[in-house]
């Protein structure tokens, strides 16, 4: 999952860039608008709504929006728009495989803005079922240990050091499979790994063991992964994943490919 990481680290500074441009804003809109309408509007009792919440609020989404985008999951708002959840897969360059999810009120706008920004970068829009068989998909706690942090873990100081026996402990107990450790941009992050059900118990058992889960997400795996060492090819990759993330109805985009921190820096 190595290949991966290193991309979701891109991202995570991507993202950051991108929130001053409103765009991260759109997606983030759209995952609390689906997740209150998939449940109750109440992020007390709808842990995909927090999660969403959480990750509005990180990315500096002012509460009017996040209050307006609960409302019109909740129908109270006004609108008929429907926003509908739909799996697109193709390929890149070198025949890696791409898995898209995205929210969209219009399927045909979708598919052929996909479509464009395959073929501009040296991919290829595919079936359903191509690709998807390559990736798994599983819950993801991030862990920050940074000490500025203002989130703290239910009533306990946060831990900011990584202690990886103790963090290993945690993990059992809160049913993970593995974890990984990197150096974020802004500080030392852990990734937390579980099976999908097991999300919400995982979060909640890494906070009350005073760790600060900064982002509680389902993510797709890639099982097998292509190694990029052509410096073309890196970056034709790159910019198809680029312009992918910056399609508004495109939440997320993962990729099996797995090249040298060198290489994707360089290609960036």
């Amino acid at each position: 999952m190595a290949g991966h990481s290193k991309w979701a680290n891109i991202k995570r500074q991507k993202a950051r860039v991108d929130a001053v441009k409103g765009k991260v804003f759109t997606k983030i809109s759209r995952e609390i608008i689906v997740a209150a309408r998939s449940g109750v509007p109440d992020p007390t009792g709808n842990f995909q709504l927090r999660t969403a919440i959480e990750k509005a609020k990180a990315a500096g989404i002012p509460n009017d929006n996040i209050e307006r985008a609960i409302a019109k999951g909740a129908g109270s708002f006004g609108g008929n728009d429907t926003l509908e959840a739909i799996r697109y897969e193709g390929y890149g360059s070198g025949g890696v495989a791409v898995l898209i999810e995205a929210l969209t009120d219009n399927r045909n706008r979708t598919a052929a803005t996909l479509r464009e920004a395959f073929s501009k970068n040296g991919g290829n829009l595919g079936e359903t079922g191509c690709v998807s068989w390559m990736f798994e998909q599983k819950g993801v706690a991030e862990i920050s240990f940074i000490a500025n942090d203002t989130r703290r873990g239910r009533g306990r100081s946060a831990q900011t050091e990584i202690d990886e026996e103790a963090l290993l402990e945690a993990c059992l107990e809160a049913g993970a499979d593995t974890y990984e450790l990197s150096d974020a941009e802004t500080g030392k992050v852990a990734e937390v790994f579980t099976e999908v059900e097991n999300l919400e118990t995982l979060s909640q058992t890494l906070q009350d063991k005073g760790y600060t889960v900064t982002q509680a997400e389902l993510r797709w795996l890639p099982q097998t992964t292509v190694d990029v060492t052509d410096s073309d090819q890196a970056r034709s990759l790159l910019k198809l994943m680029d312009a992918l993330d910056d399609l508004d109805d495109v939440q997320t985009a993962t990729a099996n490919f797995d090249m040298a921190e060198e290489l994707m820096s360089a290609a960036v």
